[in-house]
């Protein structure tokens, strides 16, 4: 097993917290019942994890004395709202739980952004641990603390950061992780190669055919580096003042694409993909970045068997979503651009006419 810290401590408190990788680490009940001090829990799950994990995660814990109460989800990305984060609070009300009643969050990243934002706003915050079942939220979403729900005009726009108590990954529930979703989640490892870990981009290029065979090894290493990469980001900027901005690197357009084909129907990190594919080339046309840089990241998403190109919506219709996005500034559009592979920027006033070449009804080869 491995451990990283992710450091917050400050003068009023000190609130840093362990992120524990290994394999078949959910059954080591120490790392999560030292922080069940009450002995009652409510686990927030969904209907496609909890049947694989729920009953395995509750006889652990129960055999330390500790009582379980389990809240099922719907599961997909279209389920991440009012309506389904409504489902917690009433059961958290139903069974009278406390502001010393943890809540853990099992399943991927919509899980994990409902029962972080019920955490936070429950009795005005509870207790919160990570239990992360898909490689997305195992290296991106469970670390961090950004939680919150979708909106029909935009994505994430409502919710609160609340920091988890510990994460928990273990690797093993990647076993039952269909394809897919696998190489959505690689989207995210990659991410972290382009925009600060030039030495990590080629890892992931050497290591791409491990990682799509689930080599526990290359896994665990490929997560810990994720993760690592993630924790230095949020510990010098935990609300995104400045420097976390960069992890929305392909976000903008990501975002714009996930809400109008309609929530589930893209993947996270298929839509980062493109989107991602769609910042580079903007980044190429301010030359800011090589062609070849740019040939070469389309091609280790190709080999991830990730979309390159982004579906036409029409560049206004792209405009009236990125609008809503959250680091519009001032009504200024900012956008995160590559110099090269390893560094990141965000910028704004990008010229209209050199921004409307990267929409695919527009786009030309520059």
């Amino acid at each position: 097993m491995q451990t990283i810290t992710v450091g917050l401590a400050s003068a009023s408190a000190d609130r840093s917290y362990p992120i524990h990788i290994g394999s078949g680490i959910l059954n080591q009940v120490s790392l999560i019942s030292h922080h069940l001090p009450r002995k009652r829990v409510a686990i927030v799950s969904n209907t496609t994890v909890a049947p694989l994990y729920m009953d395995n995660l509750r006889s652990v814990l129960e055999s330390q004395g500790i009582t379980c109460i389990p809240v099922i989800l719907p599961d997909g990305e279209e389920h991440k709202n009012w309506q389904t984060l409504n489902l917690i609070y009433d059961a958290l009300l139903a069974s009278r739980c406390e502001r010393s009643t943890p809540i853990i969050a099992l399943g991927g990243g919509v899980v994990g952004d409902l029962a972080g934002f019920a955490a936070a706003t429950y009795l005005r915050g509870v207790p919160f641990i990570q239990i992360p079942t898909t490689l997305l939220a195992q290296v991106d979403s469970s670390v961090g603390g950004k939680t919150g729900i979708n909106h029909p005009l935009g994505k994430n726009m409502i919710g609160a950061f609340y920091q988890p108590r510990i994460v928990v990954i273990d690797v093993n529930t990647l076993d039952t992780l269909p394809e897919r979703e696998l190489r959505a989640g690689l989207a995210e490892v990659i991410k972290y190669g382009l925009i600060r870990d030039p030495d990590f981009f080629i890892w992931v290029e050497q290591n791409i055919s491990g990682l799509l065979a689930r080599n526990i090894p290359v896994m665990v290493e490929a997560i810990e580096r994720s993760c690592r990469n993630k924790a230095q980001v949020v510990e010098a900027d935990e609300r995104e003042s400045g420097l976390r901005a960069l992890l929305n690197l392909g976000h903008t357009f990501g975002h714009a694409i996930e809400n109008a084909m309609g929530y589930g129907n893209w993947l996270h990190g298929e839509a980062v993909a493109a989107g991602t594919m769609m910042a580079v080339e903007l980044s190429r046309l301010l030359n800011m970045i090589s062609r070849s840089d740019v040939e070469r990241i389309r091609a280790l998403y190709v080999r991830t068997g990730l979309p390159v190109h982004a579906p036409d919506l029409g560049m206004e219709k792209y405009l009236k979503l990125m609008e809503l996005d959250k680091k519009v500034e001032g009504g200024r559009m900012r956008f995160v651009l590559l110099k090269r592979i390893g560094e990141a920027a965000v910028h704004s006033d990008i010229p209209i006419e050199v921004l409307a070449k990267i929409f695919p009804d527009r786009a030309v080869n520059a």
